[in-house]
């Protein structure tokens, strides 16, 4: 279970350039949910995915993992806890090495080290057997360095890595956003099986109405560094892309009137 209390940021504080990202959210999700996030850029969804992982600290709330206090704890503290998969097929993995040598590394995150060989024959048997799973053709090319592949089938692997150890919590950061139409439908029915297959907690951040509607049970719509929409159960069930589009229309209109009154009144009192 994942629980988010009160969770305030703000950047460059006290300055021309202060952003308030963050703005007393407060969440639950229970083991096993799935849960979307959507917002416009600056809405505080990345924010929220990087605050979780320890990219940064909060400067004030709480956050609570499989009943732990992480508020404070490091980044590579909680990624005993945590996987996670970027948007840049290019990040979370070490190119130079091979993909066998990055799979043994994910079964191993969080672990002691030791002197010993990392790449035994039983683990390269489990990383063929894995790496079959995916039909990409990709079991049999092992020593191949992962950095010579293509963004999909990279960002597949990094799936298999954030995802090898079945952590308590899996985020998945736009991690289709820079892939072609047919690349990304791949990685997203990947997506869907490996978190089905292992009941994942999964925190998942798109700009895609249609995967928006068709994976997770949850859906949250940022706005300005706070929820706006919670839509869980029945309502979930029942939205459709159009819908969410019609939400953020909403939205902007609202933003509009707003600036349309503050610019009235402004005129007023010169």
């Amino acid at each position: 279970m994942l629980e988010l209390q009160n969770l305030i940021k703000t950047f460059n504080p006290g300055t021309p350039n202060e952003v308030r990202a963050l703005r007393g959210v407060t969440l639950t999700l229970e083991r096993g949910s799935f849960l979307i996030i959507i917002g416009t850029n600056g809405s505080g969804k990345s924010t929220l995915l990087n605050a979780v992982a320890g990219t940064f600290l909060v400067d004030s709330g709480q956050i609570t993992l499989a009943n732990q206090n992480i508020t404070r704890h490091t980044e590579h503290r909680r990624a005993r806890l945590i996987g996670r998969v970027f948007q840049n097929p290019f990040s979370g993995t070490a190119p130079a090495m091979t993909i066998a040598e990055n799979l043994a590394l994910a079964a191993r995150r969080g672990q002691p080290r030791g002197l010993g060989w990392a790449l035994n024959p039983k683990l390269r048997e489990q990383i063929r057997d894995r790496i079959r799973s995916l039909n990409m053709g990709l079991e049999d090319r092992i020593d191949n360095a992962i950095g010579s592949l293509s963004g999909g089938q990279r960002q597949a692997l990094t799936l298999l890595m954030a995802s090898w150890l079945k952590p308590d919590l899996l985020l998945l950061d736009e991690h289709t956003a820079a892939l072609d139409p047919k690349s990304a439908d791949q990685v997203i029915r990947l997506t869907h099986e490996i978190i089905q297959r292992d009941n994942l907690t999964t925190l998942m951040v798109t700009h895609s109405m249609q995967q928006a509607v068709h994976l997770g049970d949850r859906i949250i719509m940022m706005h300005r560094g706070q929820v706006l929409h919670d839509l869980r159960g029945a309502e979930r069930a029942r939205v459709r892309p159009e819908d969410l589009l019609n939400r953020f229309d909403a939205v902007r209109r609202r933003e509009q009137l707003d600036a349309g009154v503050a610019d009235m009144l402004r005129n007023t009192y010169i």
